[in-house]
């Protein structure tokens, strides 16, 4: 569901030491989407049904394929990205790989853009979509949040993490900005559809309301993209999930290029999407999310990408409000 206007902020860690402890080793890639690629990524060690103790759960349609197909937006690090050699790596793909262990199938990732995967799932490209999505009303009930007009069957969430919104700048040019009021006058460049979007959209309303500039929101199709307009000075602001502007801060242009300011805001789950009409893959996975924060499993992922901060204790459906 789309924001409210007021920006809350978030019971985060420091963000100097958040930034520190979210850098992993390599540099980033950005890569673009759209390509429909499948990539197995760190989901793809073949499993074995017979040993997986939760694979009964799942439809029997998907047991027998032995394949779970994810719609993601893979150029999101470091929540999902392609490495050097061109593999999907990051948070999703380990977190799925733990649930593949769990449910006996392999996680098969393919390439697009964000605002393509709801619609992805409901023409059955993919069985769930697992990209950073945040779990809002508007998704569940497939409503437009700019219009509040139904506009698709919704979906439903099984929620696995939390993850606040934060702005950032071109290294030493923070523009005076510190709290969303100051983005009033300004140009923000922003990911299409994503709940930064929506963040957005609210802001340049409130801006207007109150008499004090408007803010120009441009909107692409990936975050790079975003940043590249940035980068370029035809954007003064980038916004984007904490994890992602924290990971482009410490490794784009060996953490050269861009710096977070203010605090995150508006703190919302992660859900892994799935069909309204598919109760029993969204029972299985619910199962699954919550068999790995049991076993310790989640716990290590989340400490490896250093997002800990973000970890859940409990999988749940359709948490987001």
């Amino acid at each position: 569901m789309t924001a409210s206007s007021t920006r809350r902020p978030t019971a985060a860690t420091s963000r100097t030491a958040a930034v520190g402890a979210i850098a992993v080793a390599g540099a980033l890639l950005l890569t673009g989407c759209g390509d429909q690629t499948k990539d197995k990524g760190s989901g793809g060690e073949s499993r074995s049904a017979s040993n997986a103790p939760l694979a009964d759960k799942l439809p029997q349609e998907i047991r027998d394929k032995g394949v779970i197909k994810v719609g993601s937006d893979i150029a999101y690090a470091p929540v999902e990205y392609k490495d050097d050699s061109g593999k999907t790596v990051g948070i999703d793909p380990d977190i799925a790989a733990a649930l593949g262990k769990q449910l006996g199938v392999t996680f098969e990732f393919q390439n697009a853009t964000f605002d393509t995967l709801i619609g992805g799932l409901a023409a059955k490209r993919y069985d769930i979509a697992m990209s950073a999505m945040t779990d809002t009303k508007d998704r569940q009930e497939g409503v437009d949040g700019d219009t509040g007009k139904k506009v698709g069957a919704g979906v439903d969430f099984v929620d696995y993490f939390t993850a606040g919104v934060s702005l950032y700048t071109n290294k030493g040019d923070d523009q005076g900005i510190k709290t969303w009021d100051d983005l009033c006058g300004k140009t923000m460049a922003v990911q299409r559809n994503t709940f930064s979007h929506d963040l957005a959209k609210d802001q340049a309303a409130k801006c207007e309301k109150d008499g004090k500039g408007t803010l120009k929101i441009e909107d692409f199709g990936t975050n790079p993209e975003a940043e590249t307009r940035m980068r370029s000075k035809g954007a003064d602001v980038v916004s984007a999930d904490f994890p992602i502007a924290a990971y482009s801060v410490k490794n784009a242009g060996g953490g050269k290029y861009f710096e977070i300011v203010g605090d995150q805001v508006e703190a919302g789950p992660y859900g892994i999407a799935v069909a309204k009409d598919n109760t029993q893959l969204r029972d299985a996975l619910k199962a699954a999310v919550q068999a790995i924060i049991d076993n310790g499993e989640y716990q290590k992922i989340v400490e490896k990408w250093g997002v800990a901060d973000g970890a859940v204790t409990e999988a749940k459906i359709n948490g987001g409000s």
